[in-house]
């Protein structure tokens, strides 16, 4: 099975639960096998859990755990607790549930920015540090964080620090009449998700990574990248601008889309298909862009477009 075939197969089965999304189920997927990390962002019941199920259920081998963030929620409940044994008058420790492969963090804005980051140098380093010692990560590590965009009583919005964490901030958006009907008949009996076989294994996975970084990238899409991310600086509805690690956000994203279309290299329309969801969060706009209407997707849509691209 080649890393194409292989890639096909892992998407086909997602998309056969998450049912009219394949493009962004297959931009997550790509933010997987970058090694990045991905926010979904969207209204209740559009889908955000059962693609977080479906992907890990997709994987053989893969571990897969989940939080729900809330209010009270400690940093120990996501990283682990040293518990003191009698028996042995020492410190056992209890690992916490980001000690796994795929990791959804439900509804993360709704704990507390000391529990948010707990998370942070997990997503960053792929290590977890407790009680002074660390703890690595196992190599197959991805989280997928949801937060709803229309409740704000009780959440506490991520700080910029750790929105530039995620690789990516995706939507998935509601469907159209047809599409919902379908879902209605998938769920009559039972969810479609139960039902969903594994079709790679964990072994598939690191292997896609691995060919996703020997996807060629020329430099003269390494200079485009830079200048679109460089773009951000300096503008005048941008107040925060993107860092270093959007341009390297967008190559790897790419990279790893490459290998879903089946190609060797990074064309500049892969790059274009990715730019918004790997920089517009990472954005801090101005008070008065803001009180215009302006987004950070429109303005990072309007850098896309004015950006020559190499020939």
């Amino acid at each position: 099975m080649t890393h194409h075939e292989c890639a096909s197969r892992l998407e086909s089965a997602v998309c056969s639960v998450v049912r009219g999304q394949r493009e962004v189920v297959r931009r997550v997927l790509a933010c997987m096998v970058s090694g990045g990390h991905v926010l979904l962002e969207d209204f209740p019941g559009t889908g955000k859990t059962t693609l977080s199920k479906a992907v890990a259920r997709s994987i053989e081998g893969a571990e897969f755990k989940r939080v729900q963030f809330t209010p009270d929620l400690l940093p120990s409940d996501i990283l682990g607790i040293s518990v003191f044994d009698p028996r042995t008058q020492e410190f056992q420790f209890h690992p916490g549930p980001v000690f796994t492969e795929i990791l959804l963090a439900d509804e993360i804005n709704r704990a507390s920015p000391r529990t948010q980051s707990a998370l942070l140098e997990a997503m960053g380093e792929g290590q977890a540090t407790i009680d002074g010692k660390r703890h690595d990560l196992k190599g197959l590590f991805f989280v997928i964080a949801t937060q709803n965009p229309v409740e704000f009583r009780g959440t506490y919005p991520l700080p910029e620090a750790q929105m530039d964490r995620f690789t990516m901030q995706c939507a998935l958006g509601y469907l159209d009449a047809g599409q919902e009907v379908a879902i209605l008949a998938d769920q009559a009996e039972s969810h479609p998700v139960e039902r969903l076989a594994p079709v790679v294994t964990r072994d598939d996975i690191l292997a896609l990574m691995a060919a996703a970084r020997r996807v060629r990238f020329s430099e003269e899409l390494r200079h485009y990248v830079v200048r679109l991310v460089a773009a951000t600086r300096g503008h005048a509805k941008i107040q925060l601008a993107a860092s270093p690690r959007a341009s390297l956000a967008l190559m790897k994203v790419s990279q790893a889309l490459a290998v879903f279309e089946g190609l060797d290299y990074v064309p500049p329309e892969l790059i274009q298909a990715v730019a918004t969801d790997v920089i517009a969060h990472r954005l801090l706009l101005s008070p008065e862009a803001k009180y215009s209407g302006a987004t950070p997707r429109q303005v990072v849509a309007e850098l896309v477009e004015n950006t020559p691209v190499p020939i």
